[in-house]
């Protein structure tokens, strides 16, 4: 009897657990699939993903393929032809998920449960008979496929799919010495940002639509802010951080934050809601009416930083004083002093060069039958479900791939 074609999977994340469920359905019963991952749990970072609810995708209505991906939007845009994010919609709906589209075009199961997307694909895993070894920490790929373990034989494979995640540790990138790969190095993405400004002392307070931006340079983002004991966080700045991950980690974490408060609005129209409250109320003090975007505490806070006393009537105010709070309001800079971890849901700008892989198979242009899927590769993104589209449109592509050579076999 002809044995069958053994595949490797190394990582037991989403993109590896999903091209094995895709090759699996595929091919039932026609290959040996084994996911080695280094870990306790498989899938261990879906569970937690979107506050254990699982975002697992985006609708797209309301950003281009090109702002949702920082790096690799090209390559993105070329595969989610043939594996979108309507596709994995429909895929996880073909096997009992139902999902639901939120007002910011955020997908999630209807469960609101993350631990429903683990436990499809591992039924999937566990109906076609895959193996999911843990902690099996592969040290190193030799050619021909052969497998190194620290305390365990070494293991062959006749295809192998790498989708360890990011490469974001010294021993992750010695699973590739001795092959001849280029490898973007890894840095941090979506990241908090610390700061020493008093500000942290409106801990709590969020703005919901606010502009950020790194002073000097291209990178800006729209959305929430959110006033943290550290500094500031919300998508607004976890977005920030993932346009400008790479020159943030060159320039260490230094950097001038730039914050419009009144995002959509222009100084004309703010200098007219402030002639009009001093025509309305001009014996009001001005820290009692704020605009409707800034929670009163916040208000107060950028008046002092205006240099405008909170006791002064509206009436009061003077042309230097309305120029000093319009460029408070419509640029109000900060220090950056550093980086804070955005949970666990931790993701890595880098990874192996788009280069070294085909664009319409992900397989290692120098080593036929080494693949490459999810974070690993040199693309990642903002937050809304974009990092997991990512993990499903890699993972099929290379099942897709693998299929295609085991049938030309």
């Amino acid at each position: 009897m002809t044995p069958v074609p053994e595949i490797a999977i190394i990582g037991a994340g989403a993109a590896g657990c999903f091209c094995a469920a895709v090759l699996a359905e595929a091919l039932p019963g026609k290959t040996s699939i084994t996911i080695y991952e280094s870990g306790k749990k498989p899938l261990a970072k879906v569970a937690v993903t979107g506050g254990g609810r699982c975002n697992l995708t985006n609708s797209f209505r309301d950003i281009s393929i090109e702002k949702a991906y920082p790096r690799g939007a090209t390559l993105m845009k070329r595969l989610m032809r043939g594996f979108s994010n309507d596709d994995a919609c429909r895929w996880f709906t073909s096997h009992g998920v139902e999902l639901l589209t939120q007002e910011d075009q955020c997908v999630f199961p209807v469960s609101q449960d993350a631990m429903q997307i683990v436990n499809t694909l591992l039924g999937v895993l566990k109906a076609h008979r895959v193996k999911i070894v843990t902690g099996a920490a592969v040290k190193k790929i030799e050619p021909g496929f052969r497998l190194l373990f620290d305390g365990a034989p070494a293991a062959r494979a006749d295809y192998v799919a790498v989708t360890a995640g990011g490469l974001s540790s010294g021993g992750m990138l010695g699973l590739f010495d001795g092959l001849d790969l280029k490898i973007q190095k890894p840095v941090p993405s979506l990241f908090t940002f610390k700061t020493d400004s008093p500000i942290k002392e409106l801990t709590g307070a969020v703005t919901e639509s606010v502009m950020v931006s790194l002073e000097g340079t291209r990178f800006s983002a729209a959305g929430p802010l959110l006033i943290t004991d550290w500094g500031f966080s919300g998508p607004a700045v976890l977005k920030l951080s993932s346009y400008g991950a790479r020159l943030l980690a060159e320039n260490g974490y230094k950097a001038t934050l730039a914050v419009n408060w009144m995002y959509g609005e222009t100084e004309q129209e703010l200098r007219g809601w402030l002639e009009d409250k001093a025509a309305s109320a001009p014996q009001k003090n001005i820290s009692n009416i704020h605009p409707q975007k800034l929670t009163s505490r916040l208000w107060i806070f950028l008046l002092n930083k205006a240099g405008i006393k909170e006791n002064i009537k509206f009436a009061t105010l003077n042309a230097k004083m309305t120029s000093r709070l319009c460029a408070t309001l419509l640029h109000d800079c900060y220090t950056i002093t550093g980086r804070a971890r955005f949970k666990d849901e931790f993701v890595t700008c880098g990874g192996i060069d788009l280069g070294e892989v085909s664009a319409s198979t992900l397989e290692a242009r120098k080593y036929p039958g080494l693949y490459f899927a999810g974070e690993v590769l040199d693309i990642d993104a903002i937050t809304g479900g974009f990092n997991l589209q990512a993990a499903w449109t890699t993972g099929y592509t290379v099942a897709g791939s693998i299929g295609r050579a085991l049938k030309k076999e």
